[in-house]
Protein backbone atom coordinates (compact mmCIF):
# COMPACT_ATOMS: atom_id res chain seq x y z
CA UNK A 1 0.00 0.00 0.00
CA UNK A 2 1.24 2.79 -0.86
CA UNK A 3 1.55 5.84 1.89
CA UNK A 4 0.65 9.30 1.17
CA UNK A 5 3.25 11.83 1.90
CA UNK A 6 3.14 13.94 5.34
CA UNK A 7 3.43 16.91 3.36
CA UNK A 8 0.87 16.21 1.32
CA UNK A 9 -1.61 16.02 4.34
CA UNK A 10 -0.83 18.62 5.57
CA UNK A 11 -1.25 20.51 2.45
CA UNK A 12 -4.82 18.99 2.36
CA UNK A 13 -5.60 19.74 6.09
CA UNK A 14 -4.32 23.57 5.26
CA UNK A 15 -6.57 23.72 1.79
CA UNK A 16 -9.51 22.68 3.75
CA UNK A 17 -9.53 24.49 6.41
CA UNK A 18 -9.17 28.22 4.20
CA UNK A 19 -12.20 26.47 2.67
CA UNK A 20 -13.96 26.91 5.86
CA UNK A 21 -12.68 30.03 6.36
CA UNK A 22 -14.00 31.24 2.65
CA UNK A 23 -17.38 30.03 3.17
CA UNK A 24 -17.52 31.83 6.49
CA UNK A 25 -16.36 34.61 5.39
CA UNK A 26 -18.91 34.41 2.62
CA UNK A 27 -21.31 34.12 4.72
CA UNK A 28 -20.45 37.02 6.43
CA UNK A 29 -20.55 39.56 4.20
CA UNK A 30 -23.87 38.17 2.76
CA UNK A 31 -25.09 39.08 5.82
CA UNK A 32 -23.98 42.68 5.91
CA UNK A 33 -24.98 43.42 2.38
CA UNK A 34 -28.85 42.50 3.49
CA UNK A 35 -28.15 44.53 6.46
CA UNK A 36 -26.59 47.27 3.88
CA UNK A 37 -29.43 47.02 1.79
CA UNK A 38 -32.30 47.29 4.82
CA UNK A 39 -30.60 50.12 5.71
CA UNK A 40 -30.46 51.40 2.50
CA UNK A 41 -34.19 51.17 1.77
CA UNK A 42 -34.76 52.75 5.22
CA UNK A 43 -33.10 55.56 4.11
CA UNK A 44 -34.56 56.34 1.01
CA UNK A 45 -38.10 56.37 2.50
CA UNK A 46 -36.90 58.32 5.50
CA UNK A 47 -35.90 60.97 2.66
CA UNK A 48 -39.17 60.20 0.84
CA UNK A 49 -40.91 60.96 4.29
CA UNK A 50 -38.84 64.00 4.57
CA UNK A 51 -39.31 66.00 1.61
CA UNK A 52 -43.55 64.84 1.59
CA UNK A 53 -43.25 67.07 5.12
CA UNK A 54 -41.31 69.79 3.76
CA UNK A 55 -43.54 69.80 0.32
CA UNK A 56 -46.33 70.20 2.84
CA UNK A 57 -44.60 72.65 4.96
CA UNK A 58 -43.95 74.70 2.13
CA UNK A 59 -47.39 74.73 0.78
CA UNK A 60 -48.87 75.58 4.42
CA UNK A 61 -46.24 78.39 4.72
CA UNK A 62 -47.66 79.63 0.96
CA UNK A 63 -51.03 79.62 2.14
CA UNK A 64 -50.41 81.34 5.79
CA UNK A 65 -48.68 83.85 3.60
CA UNK A 66 -51.60 84.04 1.56
CA UNK A 67 -54.02 84.52 4.23
CA UNK A 68 -51.73 87.35 5.57
CA UNK A 69 -52.38 89.45 2.44
CA UNK A 70 -55.44 88.73 2.42
CA UNK A 71 -56.16 90.10 5.95
CA UNK A 72 -53.74 93.06 4.62
CA UNK A 73 -55.27 93.47 1.40
CA UNK A 74 -58.94 92.76 1.51
CA UNK A 75 -60.03 92.01 5.01
CA UNK A 76 -59.14 95.22 7.32
CA UNK A 77 -59.89 97.47 4.87
CA UNK A 78 -63.54 96.17 4.25
CA UNK A 79 -63.90 95.67 8.30
CA UNK A 80 -62.86 99.79 8.66
CA UNK A 81 -65.93 100.22 5.77
CA UNK A 82 -68.18 97.91 7.57
CA UNK A 83 -67.67 99.90 10.88
CA UNK A 84 -69.57 102.77 9.20
CA UNK A 85 -71.56 101.01 7.12
CA UNK A 86 -72.57 97.91 8.71
CA UNK A 87 -74.37 96.37 5.55
CA UNK A 88 -71.04 95.68 3.93
CA UNK A 89 -69.41 92.55 4.43
CA UNK A 90 -66.34 91.24 5.94
CA UNK A 91 -64.50 88.08 3.91
CA UNK A 92 -63.56 85.35 6.30
CA UNK A 93 -60.64 82.98 5.51
CA UNK A 94 -59.09 82.10 2.03
CA UNK A 95 -58.50 78.38 3.27
CA UNK A 96 -60.76 76.55 5.17
CA UNK A 97 -57.87 74.28 6.43
CA UNK A 98 -57.27 77.37 8.89
CA UNK A 99 -60.54 77.66 10.75
CA UNK A 100 -60.26 76.75 14.11
CA UNK A 101 -56.41 76.55 14.23
CA UNK A 102 -53.95 79.01 15.95
CA UNK A 103 -53.71 80.44 12.96
CA UNK A 104 -57.75 81.82 12.11
CA UNK A 105 -57.28 82.73 15.99
CA UNK A 106 -54.47 85.05 15.79
CA UNK A 107 -55.86 86.31 12.63
CA UNK A 108 -59.35 86.97 14.46
CA UNK A 109 -57.65 88.77 17.56
CA UNK A 110 -55.84 90.86 14.98
CA UNK A 111 -59.37 91.91 13.58
CA UNK A 112 -61.23 92.21 16.81
CA UNK A 113 -58.14 94.71 17.69
CA UNK A 114 -58.22 96.91 15.13
CA UNK A 115 -61.90 97.23 15.20
CA UNK A 116 -62.09 98.19 18.84
CA UNK A 117 -58.73 100.72 18.06
CA UNK A 118 -60.89 102.16 14.92
CA UNK A 119 -64.00 102.45 17.25
CA UNK A 120 -62.64 103.90 19.52
CA UNK A 121 -60.67 106.57 17.65
CA UNK A 122 -63.88 107.14 15.78
CA UNK A 123 -65.60 107.67 19.30
CA UNK A 124 -62.88 110.35 20.33
CA UNK A 125 -63.27 111.97 17.43
CA UNK A 126 -66.36 112.37 16.92
CA UNK A 127 -66.69 113.61 20.85
CA UNK A 128 -64.38 116.62 19.55
CA UNK A 129 -66.17 117.68 16.59
CA UNK A 130 -69.46 117.33 18.45
CA UNK A 131 -67.97 119.50 21.57
CA UNK A 132 -66.52 122.26 19.06
CA UNK A 133 -70.24 122.33 17.47
CA UNK A 134 -72.28 122.25 20.53
CA UNK A 135 -70.38 125.40 21.95
CA UNK A 136 -70.10 127.24 17.94
CA UNK A 137 -74.21 126.28 17.77
CA UNK A 138 -74.81 127.72 21.39
CA UNK A 139 -73.53 130.76 20.72
CA UNK A 140 -74.81 131.06 17.49
CA UNK A 141 -78.10 130.25 18.64
CA UNK A 142 -77.60 133.35 21.11
CA UNK A 143 -77.02 135.47 18.24
CA UNK A 144 -79.58 134.62 16.43
CA UNK A 145 -82.04 135.07 19.27
CA UNK A 146 -80.84 138.49 19.93
CA UNK A 147 -81.59 139.59 15.94
CA UNK A 148 -84.78 137.92 16.71
CA UNK A 149 -85.45 140.27 19.50
CA UNK A 150 -83.45 143.17 17.09
CA UNK A 151 -86.04 142.61 14.25
CA UNK A 152 -89.46 142.55 16.64
CA UNK A 153 -88.21 145.87 18.06
CA UNK A 154 -87.89 147.35 14.68
CA UNK A 155 -91.01 146.09 13.52
CA UNK A 156 -92.44 147.60 16.60
CA UNK A 157 -90.73 151.03 15.71
CA UNK A 158 -91.24 151.37 11.81
CA UNK A 159 -94.83 151.35 10.60
CA UNK A 160 -94.17 151.69 6.88
CA UNK A 161 -95.76 148.73 5.13
CA UNK A 162 -92.88 148.03 2.55
CA UNK A 163 -90.35 148.46 5.72
CA UNK A 164 -92.67 146.18 7.82
CA UNK A 165 -92.94 143.23 4.91
CA UNK A 166 -88.88 143.54 4.50
CA UNK A 167 -88.31 143.13 8.28
CA UNK A 168 -91.05 140.06 8.34
CA UNK A 169 -89.06 138.73 5.50
CA UNK A 170 -85.96 139.46 7.47
CA UNK A 171 -87.44 137.67 10.57
CA UNK A 172 -88.37 134.39 8.74
CA UNK A 173 -84.90 133.99 7.26
CA UNK A 174 -83.13 134.70 10.45
CA UNK A 175 -85.79 131.77 11.88
CA UNK A 176 -84.71 129.31 9.29
CA UNK A 177 -81.61 129.42 10.29
CA UNK A 178 -82.26 129.36 14.41
CA UNK A 179 -83.92 125.97 13.35
CA UNK A 180 -81.27 124.68 11.87
CA UNK A 181 -79.00 126.05 14.10
CA UNK A 182 -80.95 124.16 17.27
CA UNK A 183 -81.12 120.90 15.50
CA UNK A 184 -77.86 120.59 14.92
CA UNK A 185 -77.16 121.70 19.05
CA UNK A 186 -79.55 118.68 19.99
CA UNK A 187 -77.89 116.59 17.83
CA UNK A 188 -74.27 117.23 19.34
CA UNK A 189 -76.35 117.40 23.02
CA UNK A 190 -76.64 120.63 23.46
CA UNK A 191 -80.08 121.63 25.19
CA UNK A 192 -82.61 123.24 23.46
CA UNK A 193 -81.61 127.00 24.54
CA UNK A 194 -85.65 128.21 25.14
CA UNK A 195 -87.63 127.97 28.89
CA UNK A 196 -90.84 128.36 27.90
CA UNK A 197 -94.48 128.84 30.47
CA UNK A 198 -97.30 126.04 30.02
CA UNK A 199 -98.46 126.32 26.49
CA UNK A 200 -101.51 124.56 24.83
CA UNK A 201 -100.91 121.94 22.39
CA UNK A 202 -102.58 123.74 19.34
CA UNK A 203 -100.47 126.78 20.20
CA UNK A 204 -97.30 124.89 20.19
CA UNK A 205 -98.21 122.91 16.90
CA UNK A 206 -99.39 126.41 14.58
CA UNK A 207 -96.30 127.97 16.24
CA UNK A 208 -93.71 124.76 15.09
CA UNK A 209 -95.36 125.53 11.30
CA UNK A 210 -94.84 129.09 11.59
CA UNK A 211 -91.15 128.31 11.45
CA UNK A 212 -91.08 126.20 7.75
CA UNK A 213 -91.05 127.42 4.21
CA UNK A 214 -94.61 126.37 2.86
CA UNK A 215 -96.55 126.66 6.30
CA UNK A 216 -98.98 127.79 4.03
CA UNK A 217 -99.80 124.30 2.92
CA UNK A 218 -100.21 122.89 6.39
CA UNK A 219 -103.95 122.39 7.70
CA UNK A 220 -104.31 121.55 11.58
CA UNK A 221 -107.53 119.78 12.67
CA UNK A 222 -107.89 120.03 16.26
CA UNK A 223 -109.31 117.68 18.00
CA UNK A 224 -109.38 117.90 21.39
CA UNK A 225 -112.00 117.64 23.84
CA UNK A 226 -110.23 119.78 26.71
CA UNK A 227 -107.95 122.50 26.76
CA UNK A 228 -104.95 120.72 27.37
CA UNK A 229 -101.22 122.40 27.40
CA UNK A 230 -97.87 120.88 27.63
CA UNK A 231 -95.87 121.78 30.59
CA UNK A 232 -93.38 124.17 30.42
CA UNK A 233 -89.65 122.28 30.29
CA UNK A 234 -91.16 120.06 27.36
CA UNK A 235 -92.73 122.74 25.26
CA UNK A 236 -89.59 123.55 23.02
CA UNK A 237 -88.55 119.95 22.49
CA UNK A 238 -91.45 119.25 21.70
CA UNK A 239 -92.21 121.88 18.95
CA UNK A 240 -88.68 120.55 17.54
CA UNK A 241 -90.10 117.72 17.23
CA UNK A 242 -93.11 118.76 15.52
CA UNK A 243 -91.76 120.98 13.32
CA UNK A 244 -89.22 118.59 11.81
CA UNK A 245 -91.44 115.78 11.50
CA UNK A 246 -93.69 118.94 9.59
CA UNK A 247 -89.77 119.69 7.63
CA UNK A 248 -89.70 116.01 6.23
CA UNK A 249 -93.00 115.82 5.40
CA UNK A 250 -93.26 119.24 3.26
CA UNK A 251 -89.91 118.43 1.87
CA UNK A 252 -90.85 114.98 0.43
CA UNK A 253 -94.24 116.01 -1.12
CA UNK A 254 -95.34 118.22 -4.04
CA UNK A 255 -95.56 121.76 -3.24
CA UNK A 256 -99.31 121.64 -4.24
CA UNK A 257 -100.12 119.34 -1.61
CA UNK A 258 -101.41 119.53 1.75
CA UNK A 259 -99.93 118.22 5.15
CA UNK A 260 -102.61 117.64 7.44
CA UNK A 261 -101.91 117.51 11.27
CA UNK A 262 -104.57 116.32 13.62
CA UNK A 263 -104.48 116.98 17.20
CA UNK A 264 -106.20 113.86 19.30
CA UNK A 265 -106.52 113.59 23.01
CA UNK A 266 -106.85 109.88 24.22
CA UNK A 267 -107.08 108.47 28.13
CA UNK A 268 -103.21 108.78 28.97
CA UNK A 269 -102.09 111.31 26.59
CA UNK A 270 -102.42 113.63 23.62
CA UNK A 271 -101.64 113.15 20.06
CA UNK A 272 -100.40 115.01 16.98
CA UNK A 273 -100.88 113.51 13.86
CA UNK A 274 -98.94 114.09 10.37
CA UNK A 275 -100.06 112.96 7.45
CA UNK A 276 -98.49 113.75 3.81
CA UNK A 277 -99.48 112.83 0.44
CA UNK A 278 -95.89 112.76 -0.92
CA UNK A 279 -93.64 110.09 -1.94
CA UNK A 280 -93.35 107.83 1.24
CA UNK A 281 -90.45 105.66 2.63
CA UNK A 282 -89.43 102.21 1.79
CA UNK A 283 -89.23 99.66 4.77
CA UNK A 284 -85.92 100.02 4.83
CA UNK A 285 -85.86 103.89 5.58
CA UNK A 286 -88.39 103.74 7.41
CA UNK A 287 -86.61 100.74 9.73
CA UNK A 288 -83.47 103.78 9.86
CA UNK A 289 -85.88 106.58 10.46
CA UNK A 290 -87.30 104.66 13.73
CA UNK A 291 -83.78 103.38 15.07
CA UNK A 292 -83.18 107.64 14.58
CA UNK A 293 -86.28 108.96 16.36
CA UNK A 294 -85.98 105.97 19.17
CA UNK A 295 -82.81 107.85 20.50
CA UNK A 296 -81.10 104.64 22.28
CA UNK A 297 -77.84 104.17 20.57
CA UNK A 298 -75.09 106.64 20.47
CA UNK A 299 -74.89 108.34 17.44
CA UNK A 300 -71.72 109.27 15.71
CA UNK A 301 -72.11 112.51 13.01
CA UNK A 302 -70.87 110.47 10.88
CA UNK A 303 -73.79 108.14 10.78
CA UNK A 304 -75.73 111.40 9.49
CA UNK A 305 -75.06 111.14 5.84
CA UNK A 306 -73.16 114.23 3.64
CA UNK A 307 -74.35 116.95 3.84
CA UNK A 308 -75.97 115.30 7.85
CA UNK A 309 -79.81 114.86 8.13
CA UNK A 310 -80.07 115.94 11.46
CA UNK A 311 -83.81 116.09 12.04
CA UNK A 312 -84.54 112.91 13.20
CA UNK A 313 -81.63 112.53 14.96
CA UNK A 314 -82.39 115.51 16.98
CA UNK A 315 -86.16 114.24 17.65
CA UNK A 316 -84.17 111.29 18.90
CA UNK A 317 -82.11 112.76 21.35
CA UNK A 318 -85.06 114.96 22.40
CA UNK A 319 -87.36 111.35 22.92
CA UNK A 320 -84.80 109.84 24.92
CA UNK A 321 -84.12 113.15 27.34
CA UNK A 322 -88.10 114.12 27.86
CA UNK A 323 -89.81 110.59 27.73
CA UNK A 324 -92.65 111.38 25.02
CA UNK A 325 -92.65 109.13 21.18
CA UNK A 326 -92.61 109.25 18.18
CA UNK A 327 -93.41 106.86 15.34
CA UNK A 328 -93.38 106.53 12.06
CA UNK A 329 -95.62 104.49 9.10
CA UNK A 330 -96.37 104.35 5.58
CA UNK A 331 -99.39 107.02 5.22
CA UNK A 332 -103.02 105.40 3.96
CA UNK A 333 -102.82 108.61 1.72
CA UNK A 334 -99.57 107.09 0.07
CA UNK A 335 -96.88 109.28 1.80
CA UNK A 336 -95.42 108.84 5.57
CA UNK A 337 -97.82 109.11 8.63
CA UNK A 338 -95.85 110.85 11.69
CA UNK A 339 -97.30 110.54 15.39
CA UNK A 340 -96.28 112.10 18.49
CA UNK A 341 -97.41 110.81 21.25
CA UNK A 342 -97.49 112.82 24.47
CA UNK A 343 -98.01 111.26 27.80
CA UNK A 344 -99.92 112.86 30.66
CA UNK A 345 -98.24 112.13 33.18
CA UNK A 346 -95.66 114.08 33.51
CA UNK A 347 -95.75 116.10 30.47
CA UNK A 348 -99.35 117.50 29.88
CA UNK A 349 -101.43 119.95 32.03
CA UNK A 350 -105.04 121.30 31.57
CA UNK A 351 -105.09 125.47 31.17
CA UNK A 352 -108.14 127.64 32.18
CA UNK A 353 -109.45 129.12 29.54
CA UNK A 354 -110.50 131.90 31.70
CA UNK A 355 -106.96 133.23 32.69
CA UNK A 356 -104.98 132.08 30.09
CA UNK A 357 -107.06 132.42 26.89
CA UNK A 358 -106.12 130.51 23.79
CA UNK A 359 -104.57 132.20 20.99
CA UNK A 360 -106.35 133.60 18.01
CA UNK A 361 -104.28 132.14 15.48
CA UNK A 362 -104.69 128.55 17.17
CA UNK A 363 -107.47 126.35 15.73
CA UNK A 364 -110.85 125.53 17.51
CA UNK A 365 -111.35 122.43 19.01
CA UNK A 366 -114.15 120.20 17.46
CA UNK A 367 -115.99 119.99 20.52
CA UNK A 368 -119.72 120.60 20.89
CA UNK A 369 -121.07 122.53 24.00
CA UNK A 370 -118.95 122.85 27.31
CA UNK A 371 -116.07 120.89 27.47
CA UNK A 372 -115.57 118.27 30.26
CA UNK A 373 -113.18 119.55 32.57
CA UNK A 374 -112.98 116.01 34.17
CA UNK A 375 -111.85 113.81 31.47
CA UNK A 376 -108.12 114.95 31.80
CA UNK A 377 -105.20 113.53 30.54
CA UNK A 378 -103.48 115.49 34.24
CA UNK A 379 -101.83 112.47 35.97
CA UNK A 380 -103.87 110.67 38.40
CA UNK A 381 -104.77 112.81 41.65
CA UNK A 382 -104.03 116.16 39.86
CA UNK A 383 -107.49 117.57 39.90
CA UNK A 384 -107.98 120.03 36.89
CA UNK A 385 -108.55 123.48 37.28
CA UNK A 386 -112.92 124.58 37.79
CA UNK A 387 -114.86 125.55 35.05
CA UNK A 388 -114.74 129.69 34.76
CA UNK A 389 -118.44 130.71 34.88
CA UNK A 390 -120.28 130.91 31.69
CA UNK A 391 -119.83 135.13 31.55
CA UNK A 392 -115.92 135.05 31.91
CA UNK A 393 -114.72 132.14 29.69
CA UNK A 394 -113.97 132.84 26.14
CA UNK A 395 -116.61 132.58 23.63
CA UNK A 396 -114.58 130.10 21.41
CA UNK A 397 -114.23 127.84 24.51
CA UNK A 398 -118.34 127.66 24.99
CA UNK A 399 -119.13 127.45 21.80
CA UNK A 400 -120.47 124.87 19.83
CA UNK A 401 -118.40 123.54 16.76
CA UNK A 402 -119.46 125.11 13.40
CA UNK A 403 -122.21 123.67 10.59
CA UNK A 404 -121.48 123.50 7.21
CA UNK A 405 -121.86 127.07 5.75
CA UNK A 406 -120.67 128.50 9.14
CA UNK A 407 -117.44 130.39 9.70
CA UNK A 408 -115.81 132.03 12.35
CA UNK A 409 -114.54 136.08 12.45
CA UNK A 410 -113.06 138.13 14.97
CA UNK A 411 -115.23 139.33 17.58
CA UNK A 412 -115.69 142.79 18.01
CA UNK A 413 -113.43 145.06 20.06
CA UNK A 414 -115.49 144.91 22.90
CA UNK A 415 -112.72 143.17 25.17
CA UNK A 416 -110.79 144.07 28.49
CA UNK A 417 -107.45 145.46 27.76
CA UNK A 418 -104.51 143.29 27.28
CA UNK A 419 -106.67 140.09 26.54
CA UNK A 420 -106.33 137.99 23.16
CA UNK A 421 -109.11 138.77 20.43
CA UNK A 422 -111.99 136.30 20.59
CA UNK A 423 -113.68 134.96 18.03
CA UNK A 424 -117.54 134.43 17.42
CA UNK A 425 -119.51 132.49 14.88
CA UNK A 426 -121.08 134.40 12.00
CA UNK A 427 -124.69 133.63 11.02
CA UNK A 428 -125.06 130.78 8.64
CA UNK A 429 -125.17 132.10 5.11
CA UNK A 430 -128.95 130.34 4.88
CA UNK A 431 -129.59 133.12 7.30
CA UNK A 432 -128.39 135.86 5.67
CA UNK A 433 -130.58 139.04 3.91
CA UNK A 434 -129.79 138.43 0.42
CA UNK A 435 -126.30 140.71 -1.16
CA UNK A 436 -125.31 140.62 2.42
CA UNK A 437 -122.26 138.47 1.70
CA UNK A 438 -121.53 139.71 -2.15
CA UNK A 439 -121.63 143.21 -0.03
CA UNK A 440 -119.07 141.90 2.41
CA UNK A 441 -117.27 140.92 -0.27
CA UNK A 442 -116.98 144.42 -2.21
CA UNK A 443 -117.29 146.93 0.29
CA UNK A 444 -114.40 148.88 -0.09
CA UNK A 445 -112.26 149.05 3.14
CA UNK A 446 -112.01 152.56 5.07
CA UNK A 447 -108.23 154.21 4.98
CA UNK A 448 -106.35 154.44 7.96
CA UNK A 449 -104.03 156.61 9.25
CA UNK A 450 -100.49 156.01 10.06
CA UNK A 451 -100.72 156.18 13.50
CA UNK A 452 -104.11 153.81 13.18
CA UNK A 453 -101.58 151.33 10.97
CA UNK A 454 -98.73 151.57 13.76
CA UNK A 455 -101.18 150.58 16.63
CA UNK A 456 -102.79 147.86 15.00
CA UNK A 457 -99.17 146.48 13.86
CA UNK A 458 -98.48 146.64 17.29
CA UNK A 459 -101.05 144.61 18.65
CA UNK A 460 -100.75 141.87 16.01
CA UNK A 461 -96.77 141.50 17.42
CA UNK A 462 -97.97 141.63 20.96
CA UNK A 463 -100.05 138.79 20.11
CA UNK A 464 -97.29 136.93 18.11
CA UNK A 465 -94.59 137.56 21.07
CA UNK A 466 -97.32 135.46 23.22
CA UNK A 467 -96.33 132.34 21.45
CA UNK A 468 -92.69 132.98 21.51
CA UNK A 469 -89.94 132.85 23.92
CA UNK A 470 -89.17 135.60 26.13
CA UNK A 471 -85.57 135.40 25.09
CA UNK A 472 -83.99 138.91 25.94
CA UNK A 473 -80.35 139.77 25.21
CA UNK A 474 -79.14 136.88 27.03
CA UNK A 475 -77.80 133.65 25.88
CA UNK A 476 -79.89 130.73 26.75
CA UNK A 477 -79.31 128.88 29.95
CA UNK A 478 -77.40 126.04 30.22
CA UNK A 479 -78.87 122.71 30.90
CA UNK A 480 -77.82 123.56 34.75
CA UNK A 481 -79.87 126.03 35.17
CA UNK A 482 -83.36 123.67 34.49
CA UNK A 483 -83.21 120.95 36.86
CA UNK A 484 -85.89 119.41 35.12
CA UNK A 485 -84.71 119.65 31.81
Amino acid sequence: MTSIPEALLWCLSAGTAAAVVLAALSIRARGQRAGLRSRFSAAEEQNSATLHSNTELSARLRATEAEIRHLAETRLPDLTLALAHPHVPVPGLMDARFAGTDADRALSAVLEQVSDAITKERARVDAAAQSTLRGATTTIQALLYQLQTALQEMQHRYDDPSVAQDLLNADFLNEQALRRVQATGVVCGAWPGLTREDSYLAELVVGATSRLRGYDRVQVSNQLRDPVAVVARAVEPVAIVVTELLANALHHSHRELPVTITLQQGNRGASVIVDDYGVGMHDDEIKAAMELLAGDDDLLLTQLGDPPRSGFAAAGQLVRQYGFGVHVEPSPYGGVRAVVYIPGDPLLTVLDESTQPMSVMAPLPHRSGVPDRSASVLPTGTAAPAAAPAAAAPAASAAPAPQPGERFEAAPPAQQEGELPRRRRRRPVSERPAGEESAERTAPLPPRSPEETGSRWAALQRGTESGRAAVQSDPPRSPEGNAQS
